[in-house]
């Protein structure tokens, strides 16, 4: 088996045999739920979970799944997706530009980039819908009963495929009690957060669940604007505004319906960088900003002091609404009919500050017209379950379409002419730059006026993109045995994408067009007027054959390049693919289970969503300037192999788990920034390879428990050259975003005050080794190794009826890079999106 290639094979046994005898620490909270007296306790040998789209308990489940309870959920803060990632080892989520770019990674596989049409390599499905990004999952996710994260490829029990797991998300739903809860929280940078629930039953087969919040917060990074137009000293508040309605039917006793609605809006200022290097053309930008500092002279990220005048509004809205299904059939020894509808809408518009300065350089405005991202999916999904003797079977039909919108748009400040002249000046001879007269370059060597070059808005690109997926599928359990099962799972999927872009320079470019002919081929006049410049400035006659083309990819850089300009393409693409599973699973006695695995996993192809330009016109070309019309790239594969093992000690109080896994990617679409847009990559290979193991522990010490993880990952790409100059690290290297060691550990110990008192402590640390954060593996955007404290102190009523709570996140105060980037168009420089501060606060529940 592909497993025993794993080059630290040695060490993941020494891991797993470590495991096997030693009660280390990973539990979970979902079996500390109190009982009446007269009850037997619950142990965590009960814990459930629908994996396999039943419920089955969590150690008859031959998948690696971590189950996070509402408790838990709670006790450590969790609201969205990124607050998840501290109690789950192997999981990284980070976010860019705005939260409408968020990504989740798992065994250091995980989409990268920020191009809206490639999908999710880990998916996330939301009480059975599967939404159409990461992002959707940042915000507030509401009431929760758990969160179920599957490692490895998914597809033949989940609507959507995905290639290296899935976060499902499950809801509380309305029940037949009477009951309402309140929540108030404070915290520093201003939080308040204020949320509210109230069930109740409407007749004797339906009920019904409302949930409301709103949260609000400051900025966490300081902004210089200089002279604006941007007056926000902060970034990185939050305005957050959550619904959720849901209502339970149940006509018949073989009959469950509930419809749920929901809608989130978030308006707030995301997202700024901080740098992390300083290069050489912090002089020039603060040369041409009157009136402050255009970037920070000596780079020191703690102080969390970012640049920017113009906005990094964003206004985020989602909405849907979704109806399930569940048909206890009078045949086939009662099989369950399910039927899941979603419909759901996401759009975001977003400004940004292209170059993350204080400099009037590059910007795109907060506009619908200019910087709108929009999803409208329409998914229906059919599964029909059931159970013989011998066999446990499903069988299921799933449809999804989705159409993408999104307009792009780049604002030329007034520093860009004299910035771009100087910098290219500067970067031919630093000696160049100094000079006074260097900002009139571009002008000169074009004959223009200077300050009229670029004017304006510089491009206005649409893309409409429509998706339909449609998808058979069957997961199935044999019982060969009492003690071996089988399961075989099998999905095929049509994939069908279309694709409508529309490119417009509204300014003509005319800088770049002056170089050109109107046959394309550049204006020998143009060359000698370039050829002139620069030796006027001292750059020696025979270089400038070398340096002229410079001038002119620099002046025709893509949102500046005239060779767009009215262009409109139609693109199209068709893939049917077969995915599926095999397990051998094995219950040496009721307290051990071994298993086997191999999955094929599958994610769709799509199309870039960018500019795209290269040196011949083919999207595989290197950095040029001819536009590329075909901008598709294909599928991502994986072949995935798990050996795992699920015990259970302690009378059922201790459950150990752990699996080595070996899951190899071919075509792996990797997302790069090449300088001046984002093209997606096809690596010929990528290898992820490993141990994962977790432990829940109720231990003996009355009202303690334990729960922790540690995964071991080798994820690396393979050796095959890649054709981007920007890209000769990847070959043999570890990935971006995949720390080789990660760990977690959490503490919950609750103790009995008085007669009528309880309190509750909860401790927990995720550890990360060190990490590239830069899809080039540039060294400049290593994160060294790190670890994320978190704690709460609880002091409430014995029933339940009120709680007071101190909370702090990232106690430490740790500063740590979610994601590294070259600062645009300034050479030598680096910066940072960074995660969150130190955050702390109070917290009042009421329950009735």
């Amino acid at each position: 088996m592909a497993c025993a290639t794993l080059k630290h094979t040695g060490l993941s046994i020494a891991v797993l045999a470590a495991l096997a005898v030693v009660p280390a620490a990973h539990a979970q909270q979902a079996a500390a739920t109190p009982t009446a007296e007269d009850e037997e306790p619950v142990t965590l040998s009960a814990l459930t979970v629908t994996a396999q789209k039943r419920e089955q308990a969590l150690q008859e489940v031959p998948i690696t799944v971590n189950v996070l309870s509402e408790q838990l959920l709670q006790d450590t803060g969790v609201r969205d997706i990124k607050d998840m990632q501290v109690l789950v080892p192997g999981l990284t989520v980070t976010s860019t530009q705005s939260a409408a770019q968020t990504v989740a990674r798992i065994r250091g596989i995980g989409t990268v980039g920020d191009n809206a049409g490639l999908e999710s390599s880990v998916g996330i499905v939301i009480d059975g819908v599967y939404r159409a990004r990461n992002s959707v999952g940042f915000t507030d996710l509401g009431e929760l009963e758990r969160i179920e994260v599957l490692k490895g490829p998914q597809g033949t029990v989940f609507g959507k495929n995905t290639s290296a797991g899935v976060i499902s998300v499950v809801t509380r739903r309305p029940s037949y009690t009477q009951s309402a809860e309140g929540e108030l929280t404070v915290g520093n940078y201003g939080a308040v957060g204020v949320s509210g629930a109230y069930n109740d039953a409407l007749g004797e087969n339906s009920a019904f669940r409302i949930y409301a919040a709103q949260r609000t917060r400051d900025g966490v990074d300081d902004v210089r604007v200089a002279n604006g137009p941007r007056r926000e000293t902060d970034d990185g508040d939050q305005n957050m505004h959550t619904l959720r309605g849901q209502l339970l039917w149940e006509p018949a006793d073989t009959v469950e319906v509930n419809f749920a609605a929901d809608y989130t809006s978030r308006e707030e200022n995301c997202c700024v960088t901080v740098t992390t290097v300083r290069g050489p053309t912090a002089a020039i930008l603060n040369a041409l900003t009157p009136g402050g500092e255009a970037v920070i002279p000596v780079a020191d990220p703690d102080r969390r002091l970012a640049y920017s005048n113009r906005s990094t509004e964003q206004d985020i809205k989602d909405k849907g609404f979704q109806a399930e299904v569940n048909w206890t059939t009078p045949w086939a020894n009662d099989a369950v009919l399910t039927s899941i509808t979603g419909w759901r809408e996401w759009q975001a518009i977003n400004g940004l500050d292209f170059d993350y300065s204080a400099a009037d350089v590059l910007y795109r405005a907060p506009d619908e017209d200019e910087s709108l991202t929009k999803f409208e999916t329409f998914s229906q999904e059919f599964r029909l379950t059931g159970s013989s003797e011998t066999i446990d079977w499903m069988v299921g039909l799933f449809y999804s379409n989705e159409d993408l919108d999104r307009n792009e748009t780049y604002r030329y400040g007034a520093a860009y002419e004299p910035y771009l002249s100087t910098a290219l000046l500067g970067q031919i001879n630093p000696a160049l730059a100094a000079r006074p007269d260097a900002p009139l370059f571009l002008s000169q060597a074009t004959g223009r006026p200077f300050g009229t070059l670029f004017p304006g808005l510089a491009t206005l690109d649409t893309y409409k993109q429509n998706a339909e997926s449609t998808a058979i599928f069957t997961n199935n359990t044999w019982h060969a045995t009492d003690a071996f099962d089988v399961t075989v799972g099998l999905r095929y999927t049509s994939e069908k994408k279309t694709l409508e872009s529309d490119y417009t320079n509204p300014n003509g470019s005319q800088a770049c067009a002056s170089y050109f002919l109107p046959n394309g081929q550049v204006n020998p006049a143009a060359l000698q007027r370039i050829g002139a410049a620069l030796v006027s400035r001292g750059v020696p006659a025979a270089a400038v054959p070398t340096i002229a083309p410079q001038v002119i990819g620099f002046t025709c850089l893509p949102w500046a390049n005239v060779a767009h300009n009215g262009r409109s393409t139609e693109q199209e693409r068709d893939e049917k693919e077969w995915s599926g599973t095999l397990k051998l699973s094995y219950n040496w006695t009721d307290d051990v289970m071994t298993y086997a695995s191999y999955a094929r996993g599958y994610k769709a192809g799509g199309f870039n969503l960018d500019r795209v330009q290269s040196s011949n016109g083919l999207s595989s070309g290197t950095q040029g300037i001819i536009p590329v019309d075909d901008t598709s790239f294909p599928g991502e594969f994986v072949d995935s192999y798990e050996l795992g093992t699920k015990t259970t000690w302690a009378d059922g109080n201790l459950l150990l788990n752990a699996a080595l896994f070996y899951q190899e990617y071919t075509d792996f679409q990797l997302n790069s920034f090449l300088g001046t847009s984002f093209v997606v990559r096809s690596i010929p290979e990528v290898t992820s390879q490993g141990v994962d193991a977790e432990l829940l522990w109720n231990t003996r010490v009355d009202g303690l428990s334990l729960q922790a993880g540690l995964v071991y990952a080798d994820t690396k790409y393979g050796d095959d050259p890649l054709p981007d100059a920007g890209l000769v690290l990847l070959p043999g290297s570890q990935m971006s975003f995949a720390p080789e060691w990660s760990g977690n550990v959490n503490m919950t110990y609750e103790w009995d005050i008085g007669a009528s008192l309880v309190g509750r402590f909860n401790i927990g640390a995720k550890y990360m080794s060190e990490y590239n954060t830069g899809s080039d593996l540039d060294p400049e955007k290593l994160q060294d190794a790190y670890t994320l404290l978190n704690a709460r102190v609880v002091l409430g009523d014995q029933g339940g009826r009120w709680t007071v709570e101190l909370w702090g996140q990232n106690l430490t105060d740790e500063t740590y890079k979610q994601v590294g980037i070259d600062a645009p168009i300034q050479t030598g420089s680096w910066n940072a999106f960074l995660g969150s501060p130190r955050l702390y606060g109070v917290t009042l529940r009421v329950r009735y």
